[in-house]
């Protein structure tokens, strides 16, 4: 395993989190909050963003047009059964969703949230150094290269490791600040 393919893999999974973060709710409207809602269209589970226009009129509103109204019906259903926490209210062409104002409570919730999304997040970049100090180590093993370049290796890849866990850590700085902020 090359460092730049662990560089690229501990990128993704900062990408990931990064993802992660933008589905937890901060009392203000946005349109990723609605990104893991799957909507049963013609039997088949289908992003909601495939479906719908999804804009934000105004902080604390999310406005969904349906490209076909047709779909009305099966988009309000998939909102009502997420884990969104919203209700939304159909006026027969477009779905709003109103953002209510979260509750100290539900903040704490939420940085809790995306701690544990931030810990998922440094679990996976470990795991990718894992894997690519054991392949070091068995290039080193077979002789492929001396103890020297292993030993520089491991610590190449331990500094990419703190890097990007240093990354998810102001990510998730960020997201606090974020959620608290009234």
């Amino acid at each position: 395993m090359k460092l730049t393919e662990v560089e690229q893999s501990m990128q993704k999974a900062v990408e990931a989190t990064q993802r992660a973060f933008n589905t937890i709710r901060t009392g203000r409207a946005n349109a990723s909050l609605l990104d893991k809602v799957m909507v049963e269209y013609y039997g088949a589970d289908t992003p909601l963003k495939s479906l719908a226009g999804i804009s934000t009129p105004d902080a604390s509103t999310l406005m969904i047009q349906p490209y076909d109204k047709g779909s009305l019906g099966s988009i309000e259903k998939a909102i009502s059964m997420s884990d969104v926490g919203l209700t939304p209210n159909n006026d027969g062409n477009v779905i709003r969703l109103n953002i209510p104002p979260l509750t100290a409570e539900r903040r704490q919730e939420f940085v809790k949230l995306a701690g544990k999304y931030a810990e998922e997040g440094k679990v996976s970049i470990r795991n990718v150094r894992r894997d690519a100090i054991d392949d070091v180590r068995k290039q080193e093993k077979n002789s492929d290269i001396s103890e020297d370049e292993s030993r520089s290796l491991q610590d190449d890849i331990q500094k990419l490791t703190d890097k990007y866990t240093d990354k998810i850590d102001k990510l998730l700085v960020e997201k606090e600040k974020d959620i608290t902020t009234v």
